[in-house]
């Protein structure tokens, strides 16, 4: 039987959303110090004042280690109509700047989508024209671009998502590997092998393949982290292969202190096996 690896030199976080107590920003991050976080992750571009934020993350010492592109969902880089694509470029190079600001190191961006308006090649396409020209600006501003796998039918193999990585020389684009959402297509540990290096970042989320089976694909995500099918003693085992010891990121359903107290614990559990 393979020995367990744990991962005792990740720092957690958690994503900004997930904490859904009325709280003033301050007293947020006193909550996730509190649960024993070492970061939190916000939305990128916000409307949160910069100083609050800034003043919190010192009192309290919870770093802000990334922060989440707000704008790729909403308007594609590889959308058909340029005009979209040129304000996922600007509120990119935004995100890009506030996470300087943030002293953040990465900043999650999802590379594109396929759908009935736009084809897998002509994504391909327009990712790699987005990446280009956003790169620089990471460069200049010195904070690196984490792409993430995303149930966006596109990048739907590890090596193809590696390949991407590689055909840009710069060292500030990478990925954010988010564990659950390969669950549906394939083997976490296979994309880390084939990842390697490139991965950045973590992110963290449970799937069930028996509630996919028999209740639907996003039915495998309505599990606690630790009770779905997510062998993490096997992923534990995968990063230390390839020497990952940084941020591991929950990303499930939020709620009030006690619920993520829960989601601590679990976590904590998790990166211990």
């Amino acid at each position: 039987m393979p020995q367990s690896m744990s991962l005792p030199m990740a720092h957690t976080s958690l994503k900004w959303s997930m904490i859904e107590e009325d709280l003033s920003i301050g007293d947020k991050f006193r909550l996730i110090a509190d649960l024993g976080f070492d970061g939190i992750e916000l939305d990128a571009p916000n409307d949160l004042p910069v100083a609050e934020v800034l003043a919190a993350r010192d009192a309290t010492g919870v770093a802000i280690p990334g922060v989440v592109n707000a704008a790729h969902w909403k308007t594609p880089l590889t959308d058909p109509d340029p005009a979209v694509r040129e304000a996922c470029v600007a509120a990119t190079i935004e995100a890009l700047r506030l996470a300087k600001a943030y002293g953040a190191e990465t900043m999650l961006l999802v590379p594109g989508v396929v759908n009935d308006k736009t084809s897998y090649a002509a994504a391909y396409d327009r990712a790699v024209e987005g990446i280009d020209r956003l790169l620089p600006h990471a460069e200049e501003i010195g904070v690196s671009i984490a792409l993430e796998n995303v149930w966006n039918d596109f990048l739907l193999s590890p090596l193809e998502a590696a390949h991407l990585v590689d055909g840009f020389d710069s060292s500030r684009l990478g990925w954010y590997f988010d564990v659950g959402n390969v669950m549906r297509y394939g083997r976490p540990s296979d994309w880390i092998e084939a990842l390697g290096s490139r991965i950045m970042r973590i992110d963290i989320k449970e799937y069930s393949l028996k509630r996919m089976n028999a209740e639907g694909p996003w039915k495998g995500f309505d599990v606690a982290l630790g009770e779905g099918d997510i062998d993490w003693a096997q992923v534990n085992r995968s990063l230390a292969a390839i020497g990952y010891n940084g941020w591991v990121s929950v990303e499930v359903p939020g709620g009030n202190r006690q619920h993520l107290a829960d989601i601590k614990a679990r976590l904590d559990r998790i990166v211990s096996l």
